[in-house]
Parts: structure tokens; sequence; C-alpha cells
């Protein structure tokens, strides 16, 4: 009994130090305005352009879940479009106009990515 114990308290110090070691590295979702200007100021190498694809391909990733599930909330909402729904600005057209705004977004990610992608490529030769 004392032994489990033990190795628990051994397995939740690892997960600990590891989570805490893992926070202080920015992912590259995480990063904010400023740091992305930084990176795609300095960016020169392989590993930087490649991290900038993939912090657009994450950016890309995130706005076509967005796109996804209000697309859904756009396909239940058409569903009532009489009475106080169907004045202007109707709540499926709001939907809508997420939804496009959301694909709108992925794709200029995904752009981005490609762009980046191929500059690693370049910069790898």
């Amino acid at each position: 009994m004392i032994r489990k114990m033990q190795v628990a308290t051994v397995f939740a110090a690892l997960a600990l130090s590891a989570g805490i070691v893992h926070a202080e590295t920015p992912a590259p979702a995480d990063l904010d305005h400023a740091q992305l200007k930084e990176m795609i100021r300095g960016a020169r190498s392989v590993e930087q352009y490649q991290t900038l694809a993939g912090y657009y391909r994450s950016r890309q990733q995130s706005f076509e879940q967005k796109a996804q599930s209000e697309k859904v909330e756009w396909e239940r909402r058409s569903q009532n479009i009489v009475g106080p729904a169907a004045k202007y600005p109707r709540p499926v057209d709001s939907s809508r106009y997420r939804y496009e705004y959301f694909t709108y977004e992925a794709q200029q990610m995904s752009q981005q990515a490609v762009h980046y992608e191929m500059l690693s490529a370049r910069a790898a030769q």
C-alpha cells in the first residue's frame, strides 16, 4: 500500500514538472500579436519558418472548427425564420455571416501556412 502511494506521488510529481516545463515554452498557438510580429521579422531558418507554418496551421484548424460549429447553428436557426426571427437582421443571417467569416479566416491562415512552408522548403535547399 505504501509502495503504491510512493509510486503515485512520483508520477504526480513528474506530471506536474512536465506541465511546468511545457508552460514555460510558448506553443505556436499561444503567441500574442507582438511575439508573432517578432517571429516573422526574425525568421531566417528552416525551423523558424516551420514554426510559423505550424502556428498558421493551428489557427486554420481553429477557424475551421469554429466554422463547422457555426454551420450547425446556421442550419438550426434556418428551421425557424418566421415571427420575430424574420426581422432583419435575422438570427439565421448572423450565423451565416459568422460562418462565412470563419471560413474566410481559415483560408487566409491556410495561405499564410503555405507561404511559410514554401519559404521553409526554399531555405532547406
